[in-house]
């Protein structure tokens, strides 16, 4: 059985990369909601390279059926060649908020 709704995550290079995104996937009813954390230090290895650099996480909470056209948004807007978007199923929560993701995104 696949799950209904999602909790999507992602980093950005910048606050106001962060705040770009997660409105424009807002206001696209793509998202019912983005919280945007506080910077965080990534370390990784890119391209050989090991990284240490700040990001600012981003959790997104929407509908399943959403996923594809947030994928390709991301894409879009994100200046990473490649940025981390990985999503998670929810399958447990309060039935109200779960009808608050529906509304907010038709």
């Amino acid at each position: 059985m696949q799950a209904e709704f999602l909790l999507v995550s992602t980093s950005c290079p910048s606050l106001d990369v962060a705040k770009m995104i997660a409105k424009q996937l807002v206001q696209d009813k793509l998202v019912a909601c983005v919280h945007i954390g506080q910077a965080i230090e990534s370390v990784y290895i890119w391209q050989d390279e090991l990284c240490q650099e700040q990001e600012f996480p981003l959790q997104m909470k929407c509908l399943a059926s959403r996923y594809e056209a947030i994928q390709q948004q991301i894409i879009k807007l994100h200046p990473y060649d490649v940025p981390e978007l990985i999503a998670i199923p929810l399958t447990q929560g309060l039935p109200a908020y779960f009808d608050w993701i529906k509304d907010s995104t038709a």
